[in-house]
């Protein structure tokens, strides 16, 4: 069944991850960007991008049926608010809430569907599926240490992915969420438990986004790894969280979600 193309407005047009979804859309048959805003007073309002111009807001948006944002916590709840009103989905992309911003989060999802993951790529959600299953067959004697690395001008650490990774292993060992993070390591802390999980942030460079697990038992240590080249692999994530999103009416959805859809023989 053929069906109009999906109608896109991108959050955080100028910023990095937001030209990249921009240029890859241009690419698709199916999808078209249609809205692009930045904050007020960026230098680029005005502006032109792909024969779109750059507006200051989300209100004025005419018409989209999807939202795709990342950008900083406090401007994805605005933006979300807006599209709750507007009626229109969206697909986030945004790390570092608060405990506060993601019960709003939920709120609204209550009235419009809303895919929010901290990594959007489709490698590292797979990833987790392994580290999940990892965790499952090791069982809790064996010791868990995460370490992400990130370029210089990431603004949360430890980084949401790796944050998802801990609460991944903690919910198949049956602890809360975030129990026994330890965040780094300085002074003299002592021999670790087998209930830490260290959680290490560097950040250097330019690198896209790198993560590793590792699980280390008697005599052995497994490391599971991930590494991102470049933004695309995320964006192409978010446009397939695009496609995934239409389709629903309420509801607070995750990668998983969409990977489980869009494995899925047509």
């Amino acid at each position: 069944m053929n069906r109009k193309k999906i109608l896109v407005a991108v959050a955080g047009a100028c910023g990095r991850m937001g030209s990249t979804i921009i240029s890859l859309l241009q690419k698709i048959q199916d999808m078209e960007a249609v809205w692009l805003f930045e904050s007020k007073n960026h230098p680029s309002i005005g502006t032109q991008a792909f024969g779109l111009t750059i507006n200051d807001n989300f209100e004025q948006c005419p018409g989209a049926d999807v939202l795709i944002d990342f950008t900083t916590p406090e401007a994805t709840v605005v933006n979300l608010e807006i599209a709750r009103k507007k009626k229109i989905k969206a697909v986030v992309g945004t790390t570092g809430f608060s405990k506060e911003q993601i019960e709003r989060i939920q709120s609204f999802a209550g009235e419009i569907p809303i895919v929010i993951s901290p990594n959007m790529s489709l490698g590292v959600n797979i990833m987790m599926k392994i580290v999940e299953s990892a965790a499952e067959m090791l069982g809790k004697d064996y010791e868990v240490e995460i370490i992400e690395t990130h370029h210089h001008n990431k603004k949360d650490a430890p980084s949401g992915t790796a944050l998802k990774l801990g609460e991944i292993i903690n919910r198949v060992r049956g602890r809360e969420a975030r129990e026994g993070f330890v965040y780094g390591r300085t002074g003299i802390p002592g021999p670790r438990t087998t209930d830490e999980i260290g959680i290490h942030a560097v950040r250097i460079s330019e690198i896209v986004g790198e993560h590793t697990v590792m699980f280390g038992g008697k005599g052995e240590i497994l490391e599971i790894s991930h590494r991102c080249f470049n933004r695309e692999s995320f964006a192409q994530g978010a446009l397939i969280a695009a496609k995934f999103i239409v389709e629903k009416e309420t509801g607070l959805y995750q990668m998983s979600d969409v990977i489980e859809w869009f494995k899925k023989p047509s």
